[in-house]
């Protein structure tokens, strides 16, 4: 059943246990950031209405850690914090802070003087006071902050997925990355209806009277300390081994979908980001990833592809694909696109993106060093005879492919060139190509069969190991379908791969994914 066939209450429903077990992720990130930020918040918030001239330092602080956009803050804290749920924790610790600390020192200095002196001439101590008078007439204003910190966490913490965390931004991302509404929705719905049920909760807490308020307030810190609990529960059930996927790898039948159906495979799995997602098994954080077999982090990190015993992973020729529209606007473009044909072979890419993945060289500079040992580099003609928009997805092949079809295009004709890097997956990429927001973009024959075909289950079968077969099937489909056409393969082959460590992988004896699944099944 295609994504146009499913409804999203039959798409939620056969994802029910993945799921509640997001859901319960999500819960627990939410309230260990949040019971964390109550415990610097709170007292910070009472110290600056003690000592007023601390008040703009502490809340300009505040205020600046928020205004860092959450993509970043979480990169900044992987070099010291590794993946996984410390960094988010701390992340979503943050951005709970300010709304927290302002709403303490607000609801304190808020108080009538004549309240304050009237307990002081009681004889009740400092201490006294803000225990029996200040906390107790400042809390609606406190919890007003704890509500908007909640609301705020339950939020961010979708972005928690990108470092391995986990929560219902597995759903949103992974829909993202496969254009699929479904999957999208399936994260976000209950994401909002988390963020609606809890402010609305708190809101019930924040209009209790006093009476009432003090006897919730003694099980509040319980609560929150219980509900950050269930973070741990769906860990807490799984295989010995924990394995790191993409987003996209999750949802296609050549990656995930695939391993369950033919492998049987069951592992404790998280969704997690490329861009860390081979450190993290580097550091032994995560024991089996996806990847792509000419990736240069395989040699950087010493990592071991497990073979394709019963062969889900289908041969990626790579090739252009352009609109035919823009072939006859830009008459020059196939020829010059089609230089590239046959001097990329699997090693020479595998080398390509070692050198920007580990060594972070800059993709503009690999390219031309590439196209300078093969004899193909020319200088800019500086052409003004129209612009061809170059698209590629957001990892470190595509950018160093786009970069070098860049200066191809620059150097042997009179075209401008903009390019559109780091598009996403593969479905957002191909809908810019289909949609006329880009002219071409690097593509590979079994995304393009299995993918953005998706034939019937026994064509797939027929076409999916034969490289030639594959890429004249999908070039045809693709003339007839969208009016794209294939050129020519750059030469070499990229296709998905399970990867170990290369010692974990022998001292296991997991050559291949049989291996893999029959290990996991014994333990």
């Amino acid at each position: 059943m295609t994504e146009q066939q499913q409804t999203l209450w039959q798409f939620m429903s056969g994802q029910s246990d993945k799921l509640f077990s997001q859901t319960l992720q999500h819960v627990g990130l939410t309230f260990i950031s949040l019971t964390l930020a109550i415990a610097v918040g709170l007292p910070l918030g009472i110290l600056i209405a003690r000592k007023r001239k601390l008040s703009g330092m502490v809340l300009g602080v505040a205020g600046i850690l928020q205004t860092i956009p959450s993509i970043a803050l979480l990169g900044f804290m992987i070099p010291v914090l590794g993946i996984g749920a410390k960094p988010a924790i701390v992340a979503l610790l943050i951005y709970a802070l300010l709304p927290i600390i302002r709403n303490t020192y607000t609801g304190i200095i808020g108080i009538d003087l004549h309240v304050k002196e009237a307990a002081r001439a009681m004889g009740m101590s400092k201490r006294q006071v803000l225990l029996k008078v200040e906390l107790p007439l400042a809390m609606p204003v406190i919890l007003a902050g704890i509500r908007t910190a909640t609301v705020i966490n339950v939020g961010v913490a979708t972005l928690a997925s990108f470092i391995a965390a986990g929560g219902l931004g597995e759903f949103i991302f992974g829909g993202i990355s496969l254009n699929n509404t479904n999957m999208i929705l399936g994260g976000a719905i209950p994401a909002a209806l988390l963020a609606i049920v809890l402010d609305a909760l708190l809101s019930l807490v924040q209009k209790m009277d006093v009476r009432k308020l003090r006897k919730v307030l003694y099980i509040f810190p319980v609560v929150i300390l219980a509900l950050g609990a269930f973070y741990a529960l769906p860990s807490a059930y799984g295989s010995t081994l924990t394995a790191g996927f993409t987003p996209e790898f999750m949802g296609r039948q050549d990656g995930d979908l695939g391993l369950k159906s033919t492998y049987g495979l069951k592992i404790h799995t998280i969704v997690i980001s490329d861009a860390v997602m081979y450190k993290a098994a580097y550091a032994k954080e995560l024991d089996v990833i996806s990847g792509y077999s000419t990736d240069g982090r395989l040699k950087a990190f010493d990592l071991r592809i497990l073979k394709d015993d019963k062969n889900i992973f289908p041969p990626y020729f790579a090739a252009p694909i352009v609109r035919n529209e823009a072939l006859k606007q830009f008459p020059e473009l196939e020829k010059t696109l089609n230089l590239l044909s046959g001097k990329i072979t699997d090693s020479v890419m595998t080398d390509l993106n070692y050198r920007t993945d580990y060594l972070h060289q800059q993709p503009e500079q690999v390219a031309k060093d590439f196209l300078i040992s093969r004899g193909l580099y020319k200088t800019s003609k500086n052409g003004n005879r129209g612009t061809v928009r170059i698209g590629s997805k957001i990892f470190g092949e595509q950018y160093i492919l786009a970069e070098i079809y860049s200066m191809l295009i620059k150097g042997y004709t009179d075209y401008n060139v903009s390019t559109k890097t780091g598009l996403g997956g593969t479905k957002i990429c191909f809908d810019a190509l289909v949609n006329n927001q880009i002219d071409f973009y690097p593509e590979y024959t079994g995304t393009g069969l299995l993918v953005l075909l998706q034939p019937d289950p026994l064509i797939a079968k027929e076409m999916a190991h034969d490289k030639e077969k594959t890429y004249r099937y999908v070039s045809a489909e693709f003339e007839k379908r969208f009016k794209i056409k294939w050129l020519k393969p750059i030469g070499f082959n990229n296709s998905y791969a399970l990867m170990m460590r290369r010692k974990q992988s022998t001292a296991l004896n997991v050559n291949t994914i049989t291996d893999l699944k029959n290990y996991l099944d014994k333990n």
